[in-house]
């Protein structure tokens, strides 16, 4: 199915690109590299939305003394803490720092701020960025000239969504590095409209700058909830600043969260949530194709009810070892919906047979083809799991919904795309009408996906399976596809349409990542064999 939506750019976006701009400038103008002036920028554009909910509150407080005996409460931590909202004490407030003279020493004034804010709210400990002694008073002036722009009349979410758009922008300009921390929000989005998260225990072992939790609260939010009433957050990040930059971006949210980062923790040999049968929610991007890891440090853990249920994969990649810690992790009813590379789908040998058993498992739910230029790091196209560890007690406990969205897209320049709120809002829908559910309207572009909706399934919406949409395919196809998860195989094509030079190029890409993957394991194979050899003629 072809559905490629127009550009559309909306009056926060041009805000958003001009504070980008200057940041660019900034970097231009002080030498750094993007690490180097990413975290310093997010913090002065957190410290200016704390000081809007901070200054929102103290109105409050206000309002209250003069009609309380017991005095005024405004200068009580405790009082802004109670609403989730973080203290500032008169130094570290964004207006005192932006009328500071150009002669002070501007750079020291914004790392005292900066300890201040984390002595009166822990939760931030360690977390917020102390070097603006690398930049010039003259710089550091401009800048909060700049962020100061942000309009304090701009609601909660569109705060957010200008720190989630600097996420991004930064993931883009670093390249590789930056998708280790960021997940385009349209993919994450539709991971959390498809798990449902509306209440319990979240985990995301590889979670970056915590968007996954974002969006999970962003979801709750829309269904009239309190997200830091309904959520339990917890995560695992091995890169200490990125675990940093994720309580930062959950702070921003309201949302507090217990995040493990740094020192030697790493999701493959170490489990600080004591994770394994816990979680309601599990929702990850973890890193693909992995090689290295030590499998002989994890051979404790194997078997049922341990994190690696249905064994160690052979070949020297890590994809099936993520794979098992999302499964793991969820409790008897617990879904998860993570990012996986295409290949893992196809995967041969080792990573064939613990597909086959976690399909036999009855856990897998819906796989969605994503087509590529959707992340900022990777050209590639990826594919979507979902998990659902209660599915083996449904209906639909022998089917595997598989939806191909590879042609369903918005293109925002030459090389990125994502997909419209109503895009979003149809492929979730499409889910909801295979497991049963009541539909759901998306926030923006409601009509315009019910349209769809109704075009494709009816006046009266009721699944059934669609050519080169979706396919509810049971598990004897599957096995006669050798366990393949791959939905290109089971969707197959619509009447009339036919395989564009895209396509080509784009099952060319995933053929040859597959083809790299059998070869790591034929260079495996050949090494074992070699070894072998060697001993016999020894013995």
């Amino acid at each position: 199915m072809l559905w490629i939506a127009p550009p559309k750019r909306c009056r926060l976006h041009f805000a958003r690109k001009r504070l980008w701009d200057a940041a660019d400038q900034f970097r231009a103008n002080s030498g750094l590299k993007a690490q180097e002036y990413s975290g310093p920028i997010l913090g002065l554009i957190f410290l200016r939305f704390a000081e809007v909910r901070f200054a929102i509150q103290r109105t409050k407080l206000e309002g209250a003394a003069t009609s309380s005996r017991r005095g005024s409460r405004v200068d009580e931590p405790a009082a802004y803490h109670a609403e989730g909202i973080l203290y500032l004490p008169p130094n570290a407030r964004f207006d005192f720092l932006l009328t500071l003279p150009e002669a002070a020493d501007i750079g020291a004034k914004v790392n005292a701020a900066m300890r201040e804010i984390e002595k009166h709210n822990p939760q931030l400990a360690g977390v917020l960025p102390k070097t603006y002694n690398l930049f010039t008073s003259t710089l550091l002036k401009e800048l909060l000239k700049k962020v100061s722009e942000i309009p304090a009349t701009l609601d909660y979410d569109a705060f957010g969504r200008i720190y989630e758009y600097f996420l991004g922008e930064f993931a883009r300009t670093e390249g590789q590095k930056g998708g280790e921390f960021y997940t385009p929000s349209c993919i994450v989005k539709l991971l959390a409209e498809i798990i449902e998260p509306f209440h319990g225990r979240i985990l995301d072992p590889a979670c970056g700058s915590g968007g996954m939790f974002v969006q999970s609260a962003r979801f709750v939010a829309e269904h009239q909830k309190n997200p830091a009433a309904e959520l339990a957050i917890c995560g695992v990040e091995k890169t200490d600043e990125t675990g940093r930059l994720c309580r930062l971006n959950l702070a921003v949210h309201g949302l507090e969260g217990d995040i493990k980062h740094g020192g030697n923790i790493n999701s493959y040999y170490d489990d600080p949530h004591t994770a394994t049968g816990q979680f309601d929610f599990v929702l990850a991007n973890p890193p693909f194709n992995v090689n290295a890891v030590d499998k002989e440090r994890l051979k404790d853990m194997v078997g049922a009810g341990r994190r690696f249920p249905f064994g160690l994969p052979r070949s020297d990649n890590a994809n099936y070892l993520w794979i098992q810690l999302f499964y793991s992790s969820l409790n008897a009813t617990g879904r998860a919906g993570f990012v996986m590379a295409n290949s893992a789908s196809d995967a041969r040998s080792s990573e064939q047979e613990l597909r086959q058993k976690l399909i036999e498992a009855r856990a897998v739910d819906v796989m969605v083809a994503v087509g590529p230029n959707m992340s900022y790091t990777v050209t590639l196209p990826c594919t979507l799991w979902f998990l659902d560890r209660g599915k083996a007690r449904t209906a639909r406990a022998d089917t595997v919904l598989f939806i191909d969205a590879r042609h369903i897209y918005r293109q925002v320049d030459r090389a990125h795309r994502d997909w419209t709120p109503a895009q979003i809002g149809f492929i979730a829908n499409l889910v909801r009408l295979y497991r049963g559910e009541a539909l759901e309207a998306p926030k923006v572009g409601a009509s315009e996906a019910a349209a769809k909706l109704m075009e494709i399934f009816g006046e009266t919406p009721t699944y059934r399976d669609v050519p080169g949409l979706c396919k509810a395919a049971t598990l004897a196809e599957i096995e006669a596809q050798g366990w393949s998860l791959n939905p290109g195989r089971y969707v197959g094509v619509a009447p009339g349409e036919e395989v564009s030079d895209g396509d080509f190029k784009e099952q060319l890409e995933t053929l040859n990542e597959e083809l790299e993957s059998l070869n790591a394991q034929a260079r495996e194979l050949e090494q074992t064999i070699a070894a072998n050899v060697a001993e016999i003629l020894e013995a």
